[in-house]
């Protein structure tokens, strides 16, 4: 895309909404893996292995990753101040409550937040992962006992309650997050039409179903525990 693309109001709007897309993806992906750990722990560790060692997911699709997360962020930023700078300009009093939702107007401080908990949640697991396999060299995936070590490290990240409450305050904010931004990628990206009142119903239980689904797998692993 050239530079005329995302100096565009239209660009920056359509460039935000593709990264949208693809990190809702990833989203619906980790948490799928995710459940597998109150499912089955030995599908869990056996699928966590594979995602952790295959190389075209760690060398290719992990910086894609993390290129889109900072990408998406930064241009969020971006489009937040150029638009109240736009509101400024246009108009002599704001009131937001009566031009926008709530979620709308709240999309950069839940976006923060969201940033925030990523920030942890690298710290808990990503950071720990890299060390492990391309700093100690150990790509087994074995801990002390020759087992694999992917579902008691995840148990193990949820034995403080403090932990687990800011994970699913976390979570709760990424649900008002994308109640507003489901439904404003595909508007960003003219998909809408006939489609509309389906895709906000569909948007509206992605936003509601996804978050609340990680907050139910971080209080069953806190819960289900030895002392709780």
């Amino acid at each position: 895309m050239s530079n005329s693309f995302f100096s565009s109001s239209l660009g920056r709007k359509y460039a935000m909404a593709l990264s949208a897309f693809f990190l809702m993806l990833f989203l619906l992906q980790h948490f799928a893996i995710n459940m597998m750990s109150v499912v089955s722990p030995e599908m869990f560790n056996e699928t966590s292995h594979f995602m952790g060692t295959n190389p075209m997911i760690q060398y290719l699709m992990q910086p894609i990753l993390i290129f889109a997360v900072v990408f998406h962020f930064v241009m969020g930023f971006i489009l937040e101040a150029r638009n109240k700078a736009a509101r400024n300009v246009k108009y002599a009093k704001y009131n937001g409550a009566a031009n926008a939702s709530w979620f709308s107007r709240n999309m950069l401080v839940s976006g923060l937040v969201v940033l925030a908990f990523l920030g942890l949640h690298f710290y808990d697991f990503w950071l720990p992962e890299v060390t492990t396999k391309f700093v100690e060299g150990d790509m087994t995936g074995l801990n002390a006992a020759g087992e694999f070590r992917y579902f008691e490290e995840l148990q193990h990240k949820f034995v403080d309650g403090w932990r687990v409450a800011i994970y699913c305050v976390a979570f709760v904010l990424l649900a008002m997050h994308l109640m507003h931004g489901f439904n404003s990628a595909f508007q960003s990206t003219g998909i809408d039409g006939k489609m509309a009142a389906g895709r906000k119903k569909f948007g509206t239980a992605f936003a509601i179903i996804v978050p609340l689904g990680f907050v139910f797998i971080a209080l069953f692993h806190f819960l289900t525990q030895t002392g709780h």
